[in-house]
């Protein structure tokens, strides 16, 4: 089974181990890896013309520092001239509640974050943003779809409310229940929902999902003709090369109000 192979696999820091590998076609082979402390990076960046993206896979303890050195990295090699940004939560199963609280917040100047309710007093939490937007209002789209879920929500129904962003893609997966491991006295444990989230307006986004305020529809297929205007990989995501033109097409409405 997998957990078996895991087992086998494990071991101390910089020691050896024989790997075989089975491939279609070949002989199978062996090749030595050396055991490492995997790191996992839930935050990725890059940059369309003058548009910061930032996908965040999953929220773990370390996704907000991830994604406050990604947005510097951005803001330095654009020297801050950058027009607006694509938050991409697409198939982002969620995580740490604290980290999903943490994203919110650095694109908020005030307002509620998300609240929890549940049968005891202890669960029931509200969670309030500090002064600070770390993109200073530029334009922000959060992309979801029907893999986006849990802490995913939480970011993106926060900023829909707080109207701090616009919501783009498909309805959402509509996961909003707090869950707290409980450890038995056998050595397992127990996953036991104890609470629900709620958007700040009051939303109880169970089984319902975040609504998109712009719906965005993916390819059907991956045949070459449905190939799109960007690099490699993102060649076959049309719903990301949208999103660049509302992004674009937000930005030069804000300059024409200006110049008004």
């Amino acid at each position: 089974s997998l957990n078996e192979a895991v087992d086998l696999m494990r071991g101390k820091k910089d020691s050896p181990i024989m790997i075989t590998i089975s491939r279609e076609g070949i002989d199978p082979f062996e090749i030595k890896i050396i055991r490492d402390i995997i790191k996992i990076q839930s935050v990725k960046s890059d940059i369309f013309n003058d548009i910061g993206y930032l996908r965040i896979t999953s929220f773990t303890e370390q996704t907000e520092s991830g994604l406050i050195k990604s947005i510097k990295k951005i803001k330095e090699k654009l020297n801050d001239k950058e027009i607006g940004y694509i938050l991409d939560l697409r198939n982002n199963p969620g995580g740490v509640l604290g980290s999903a609280v943490g994203v919110s917040d650095l694109f908020l100047q005030e307002g509620k974050i998300v609240y929890t309710k549940g049968r005891t007093t202890n669960s029931q939490l509200e969670y309030f943003a500090t002064p600070q937007d770390i993109l200073d209002g530029l334009p922000l789209l959060i992309m979801v779809n029907e893999g986006s879920a849990s802490a995913s929500e939480i970011v993106a129904g926060a900023l829909q409310d707080n109207k701090r962003a616009t919501i783009v893609g498909e309805k959402s997966y509509g996961k909003a229940s707090v869950q707290t491991i409980q450890e038995l006295n056998d050595g397992s444990a127990l996953k036991l929902t104890t609470a629900r989230y709620y958007t700040p307006s009051g939303r109880d986004i169970h089984t319902k999902g975040i609504s998109p305020d712009i719906l965005l529809k993916g390819n059907d297929d991956k045949d070459e003709e449905d190939k799109v205007s960007l690099p490699e990989p993102y060649d076959k995501d049309k719903q990301l090369f949208d999103a660049i033109a509302i992004i674009k097409g937000m930005s030069m409405s804000s300059m024409l109000n200006i110049a008004h």
